[in-house]
């Protein structure tokens, strides 16, 4: 079994490659002039197990591109086995048609994943989980649930007091989960969009009143949304809001709205290697998801059960 990692997360893949107590494989990714990726393996792959370590967030197309060509060479090389581990997998906001004559572009770029030479795919909270089906490969999509529980029951006295809140519809299923795992209650925040980017609260369903409130979802990109959703909660009644959420897209000006909203706490995972601005932001907490991405690496190489991580 060889890790190879290209440049979107390379703390990651150094954290995961600890936790196999193995060296990432050698690799060059460089650009010529105009911006083009060309990379060469520099160990011998043919007849391994690879696995290619690279999350598709900003430069999305640019991270998109290295993860295709790396598993190009790696066919190339004559690698016996390729998985595309991608924690964070860009695009997936993207599964489906929002209108007239708009594509499905999470299917496209698991198309290409495919067409590149990819066996398997490993990705962690996908946006919606129908996108597995999007692949013509075997993929497992992990979940942070259990990471998150552990270190909410870590860090807040008398968890099974926390009221568990969605900051939207689609996410009740995921906010349900971490409810029944913390023995808590769950809220759900009505919202809408009256364009995109933007979201407007018009109900809380649930009463938040004197509960200190978690809200829980996959990503957070502008903060608009989380942001909205905290100050709601207050003005409901709620004494505190903290946030958990698996994928800290954070996006222009997203960090500004974290620092002025009500928002006790941003929990964020390392799917998506942070800035130094994020990283030493008081707000902001990250928690790092290596075990359970090398220990699903450990076991998909060693053809063991991923499901029973979750158990």
């Amino acid at each position: 079994m060889k890790l190879l990692s290209a440049n979107s997360n390379r703390l990651l893949a150094q954290a995961i490659g600890d936790y196999l107590d193995m060296p990432l494989t050698k690799a060059r990714i460089e650009r010529f002039a105009d911006k083009e990726i060309f990379v060469t393996i520099d160990e011998n792959v043919r007849g391994e197990d690879v696995f290619v370590i690279q999350s598709t967030s900003y430069p999305a197309n640019d991270n998109l591109m290295e993860l295709l060509i790396c598993i190009d060479a790696l066919t190339r090389a004559s690698a016996k086995r390729i998985t595309a581990v991608i924690p964070y997998f860009g695009y997936a906001r993207q599964d489906r048609k929002t209108g007239g004559r708009t594509p499905i572009s999470a299917k496209l770029v698991a198309n290409l994943i495919v067409r590149a030479g990819a066996h398997r795919v490993l990705t962690m909270d996908l946006h919606a989980g129908q996108i597995q089906g999007f692949f013509d490969i075997p993929t497992d999509n992990l979940v942070a649930i259990p990471f998150m529980a552990k270190d909410i029951k870590a860090n807040y006295p008398n968890a099974h007091e926390i009221m568990v809140v969605s900051p939207d519809v689609g996410g009740v299923v995921r906010a349900r989960a971490l409810a029944d795992r913390l023995g808590g209650d769950l809220a759900i925040v009505d919202k809408r969009r009256p364009r995109a980017g933007e979201s407007e609260v018009m109900n809380i369903i649930g009463d938040v009143t004197g509960r200190n409130c978690i809200l829980f979802d996959d990503i957070v990109d502008s903060g608009g949304t989380l942001v909205n959703a905290a100050k709601a909660l207050i003005d409901r009644g709620a004494t505190s809001v903290s946030a958990y959420i698996s994928h800290g897209v954070l996006s222009g000006k997203a960090m500004e709205r974290v620092e002025t909203s009500v928002l006790k706490e941003l929990v964020i995972t390392d799917s998506i290697e942070a800035p130094e601005h994020v990283r030493n932001h008081p707000k902001v907490r990250i928690v790092g998801v290596a075990p359970l991405i090398g220990e699903a690496i450990r076991r998909i190489a060693n053809e063991e059960s991923v499901s029973k991580l979750f158990d």
